[in-house]
């Protein structure tokens, strides 16, 4: 496995620059906590009964990039990547099936797609969620995205440091 890069978001910029520097920030920090691992390692479980996992929580977030950016903003039909009605947190829960190698490659799949569904609209923009019957301009979307993040980068932390005392990043 590569160790990705992380860029440091600039401390003196446009609005845009700003909220896709941090959202690229908190994206290559969850990538971090994943590095040097083994499939093993990053299957496990943070604290059963929880099912979260660094595996885990890289699925979650290839979903929520569609969710928001593809089907949200660009209003794609876009259906679920790992998760169905019958269910409902498929997404992170892992089994010894899935492979490292397949849900990383999602995730930057769908990191590119929010890129895409991005590029050369305004941050007043908008796109509909019809699980939440709302409109929601793209500053909106990128804000939710850098909390998302970083809540679930959080949890990667503690998720690291019980796997192996890694600790920072």
């Amino acid at each position: 496995m590569i160790t990705p890069e992380r860029p440091t978001p600039p401390t003196v910029s446009d609005e845009r620059t700003s909220l896709e520097s941090w959202l690229d920030f908190h994206r290559a920090t969850l990538a971090l906590k994943c590095a040097g691992l083994d499939e093993a390692q990053l299957r496990e479980a943070s604290a059963p009964p929880s099912p979260m996992s660094l595996m885990g929580l890289v699925r979650h977030m290839a979903e929520v990039e569609r969710s928001w950016f593809r089907r949200c903003l660009a209003r794609e039909e876009a259906g679920p990547i790992y998760y169905s009605d019958e269910d409902p947190d498929r997404d992170m829960e892992v089994t010894e099936e899935d492979r490292w190698e397949e849900a990383y490659a999602t995730w930057q799949a769908e990191i590119a797609a929010a890129r895409e569904a991005a590029r050369g609209r305004s941050l007043d923009d908008r796109g509909f969620a019809p699980h939440r019957n709302k409109e929601f301009d793209l500053r909106w979307i990128y804000i939710h995205m850098i909390e998302e993040y970083a809540r679930h980068n959080g949890h990667a932390d503690l998720i690291r440091e019980r796997i192996d005392g890694a600790t920072g990043a």
